[in-house]
């Protein structure tokens, strides 16, 4: 069911908001909530209420226009929105047009991006209004061309008769169209007839990206909109207390305003390099941090004494236990497009422009900082050079506003590569403790403790708990939104007997994120370690093991493939190893085969701006993530998801010592880079006969890295415990605090920088 819009030109939209079924009330004992209803479903049920907000608009040149209230980050969503559009309305590729909306507020819950859940909730609402538009289209053209409807086809935007007449889809917009609104019912095309959908196409805007044309927020041309830049603190959440040269720096060439804000000193001025000159003169006087004194091993202390103990029931006194204990280590978040904004705030109304992927509570952020009503404030939705969670904050959108506001004029603001790792948003440092037993060649219990520093959800995705706390199943509403989104999320797909996953946060005053997958790396790492070593303790090869102990067929099939497809199980040389793990979310599965190269002579090469290591040299990855919109897309998710998931397990994280974090560009934090890419890398797109997406945009990291730490565990004969495994062997030179400049720190790291 959905609507005929009143206008002047075709206006359709959804309505599914008596669509959704109610979660479970109780929950059996032996699923884990997540088989049950998880995080796809609440974000989904959230968004449902408000579907019918969501349009399509026929135009009169045959286009079809669409605001998609998500934000497009890279994943590809403005394609596959598209093609969603295209398919349902028989329309070419070309001739829809997806943008992203602005902020809407009367959108509540439907213009939050995260948690892969794009093409899982706005799939329906979408085909829906395309079929409505269709329909009333044809409507219009069986009395346009004295034909009736059943008689009609449909193709390319055109509207054929039997007698060979036609009328296109733009001169039929304004004759479709309703003068008032009303309910109408339509029958959505059936998946066997899709011509679009489930092909592989590439990216709408793809064109523009390689030509410069596309335009993300430090591309836009704001009048009087000037680069903006500011002085930050040398320690984690310091503010300024006072400027002793501030005469002296708005001297200087270009530089046209300094401002005070909390966070920082700000400078405008003609350049970004005028304004990288000026915030390397500033002499200014700083507030204490956060986190003074602290470093990598002071949370981690404090983290181990906030651990749950593990509580194993009785068991025979002959069963044997098998005990884990791993750190993950604080990693940035940061995408390759540096954190920005640009701002105008006036002293009647505020209008910012950002990628955003919660731009209602941006909006709201923005007009308390600002002292504005949220009416006044306008919120622009731009494409970001990535995300990985970093956009689902506002952190530089209302710090632009802030700026604007004291300045009284625009500004072009974007945060130094540096400002990022060291007071931007870090995925939280946590310790995973397992205990599983085992007796007579069968795993009886699997106990799993998650100790985190706090995770920041106040991004909206905890509004949105609060919103479906009635419904939500085992009493998950009265717990806090961290224990929420872990239980929603976290699954262990193996026959375990008595399984526990528990999670305790800790707040210790960092800057932190959903940073891509939240927590499911971690979590499902430290899992697929211990499985491996239940099958080392009982003797089986470890894909066997998992095969014999997994519960769902999906997460077994694709398991099955990648070892089919990735050679399991052959001979390779001492130092080498495969490993395989696999990993169930987002209604789907993924899988994934590794080999890894951990002999000296390899690793030990020399490699400028970095410190050599493992390689992995081959990954195969399957997904079954159900009905898929475009199999490219989904291609180039796995390949990032699998370059991730090396990173998190070799390489990459962030130092903090004395009070703040070391790394400062991405020469300093070890990414995936080209020499430990694999150069064999095969996805396999499982087949399946879901009529309904999962999600993907996270899906190819949590098994990826597994895998990687189980196939260096093979290589080297030792399991790791601590991640990434190069943490305390990086060398580096740190860059200067500026200002002050300090001594180069050595405290609390072995290496010397």
């Amino acid at each position: 069911m959905g609507y005929l819009m009143a206008g002047t030109t075709l206006v359709v939209a959804a309505d599914l908001s008596l669509g959704g079924s109610p979660a479970a009330a109780a929950i059996p004992s032996l699923p884990q909530i997540p088989e049950l209803y998880d995080l796809e479903d609440l974000q989904t049920d959230a968004a449902r209420p408000t579907a019918q907000l969501i349009t399509i608009t026929m135009n009169t040149d045959g286009t079809a226009s669409f605001q998609l209230p998500r934000a497009e980050v890279g994943q590809g969503i403005t394609t596959s929105t598209s093609m969603i559009i295209a398919e349902e309305l028989d329309l070419p590729l070309d001739k829809v047009h997806v943008t992203l909306a602005p902020a809407r507020p009367e959108l509540l819950f439907n213009q939050l991006t995260g948690g892969s859940n794009t093409s899982v909730s706005t799939f329906t609402p979408i085909r829906v209004a395309a079929a409505i538009a269709k329909g009333a289209l044809l409507d219009a053209a069986a009395i346009e061309l004295g034909s009736i409807v059943a008689l009609l086809t449909s193709k390319a935007g055109v509207v054929s008769a039997p007698d060979g007449s036609s009328v296109t889809y733009g001169e039929l917009a304004t004759k479709a169209a309703s003068p008032t609104t009303k309910k109408v019912n339509v029958t959505l095309k059936a998946t066997s007839k899709f011509k679009v959908i489930g092909t592989s196409q590439g990216r709408v805007d793809a064109h523009d990206i390689v030509t410069g044309r596309k335009q993300f927020a430090m591309d836009l041309q704001v009048p009087d909109a000037l680069p903006t830049m500011v002085c930050r603190p040398p320690t984690l959440n310091g503010s300024p207390k006072s400027i002793n040269n501030e005469a002296v720096v708005k001297a200087m060439p270009g530089v046209t305003d300094i401002a005070m804000v909390d966070t920082g000193v700000a400078v405008r001025a003609q350049t970004f390099g005028q304004c990288i000159d000026a915030i390397r003169a500033l002499d200014v006087v700083w507030n204490t941090g956060s986190v003074e004194g602290e470093s990598d091993a002071t949370i981690k202390a404090k983290l181990k004494a906030a651990e749950i103990p593990l509580v194993v029931p009785q068991v025979p006194i002959l069963a044997q236990t098998v005990d884990a204990d791993f750190t993950f280590m604080f990693r940035s978040s940061a995408a390759l497009e540096p954190n920005c904004s640009i701002a105008d705030v006036r002293k009647d109304k505020a209008t910012v422009w950002a990628g955003l992927k919660s731009p209602i509570v941006a909006q709201g952020h923005i007009a308390e900082a600002v002292g504005l009503p949220v009416s006044a404030v306008t919120v622009n939705v731009i494409t970001g050079g990535g995300s990985f969670g970093h956009k689902l904050f506002g952190d530089a959108a209302v710090e632009s506003a802030k700026i604007s506001k004291a300045m009284g004029k625009p500004v072009k603001l974007m945060w130094h590569r540096a400002d990022e790792p060291r007071q931007g948003r870090v995925h939280p440092m946590c310790t995973s403790r397992i205990r599983a037993t085992i007796l007579a060649g069968q795993v009886l219990t699997f106990e799993q403790r998650h100790t985190s520093v706090s995770t920041d959800f106040t991004h909206g995705l905890g509004e949105m708990l609060t919103s479906q706390a009635a419904a939500l199943p085992g009493g998950l509403g009265n717990l806090g939104f961290s224990e929420s989104i872990f239980l929603l999320t976290q699954e262990l797909p193996y026959n375990f007997g008595l399984v526990t996953q528990l999670l305790n946060e800790v707040d210790l005053s960092f800057n932190t994120g959903s940073m891509r997958n939240i927590y499911s790396p971690d979590v499902a790492c430290a899992n697929e370690l211990v499985v491996d070593q239940l099958a080392k303790k009982l003797g089986q090869d470890p894909l066997a093991f998992r095969l014999a102990y997994l519960k769902d067929p999906r997460v077994k099939a694709v398991l099955q493939k990648v070892a089919d497809v990735g050679g399991w199980g052959r001979k390779m040389p001492a130092g080498t190893a495969q490993g395989i793990a696999v990993h169930k979310e987002y209604k789907g599965a993924t899988a994934v085969l590794v080999e890894i190269d951990c002999r000296p002579e390899t690793v030990n090469r020399q490699i400028p701006n970095a410190v050599a290591g493992p390689r992995v040299t081959k990954a195969v990855i399957a997904v079954d993530a159900g009905l898929v919109i475009n199999p490219r897309g989904l291609d180039a998710q796995m390949m990032g998801g699998v370059s991730d998931g090396i990173a998190l397990a070799l390489t990459s994280s962030v130092h903090l010592v004395d009070g703040h974090f070391l790394e400062a560009s991405w020469d300093n934090y070890f990414y995936t880079r080209q020499w430990n890419i694999p150069p064999d890398f095969e996805c396999i797109v499982m087949p399946s006969d879901s009529q309904q997406p999962g999600g993907a945009g996270e899906a190819g990291v949590a098994a990826s890295v597994s895998a990687t730490a189980c196939a260096y565990a093979r290589a080297t004969g030792t399991m790791p415990t601590t991640f990434p495994i190069n943490h305390d062997q990086l060398s580096f030179t740190p860059k200067p605090f500026i200002p002050p400049v300090p001594e180069s720190p050595t405290d609390g790291l072995s290496q010397t920088y």
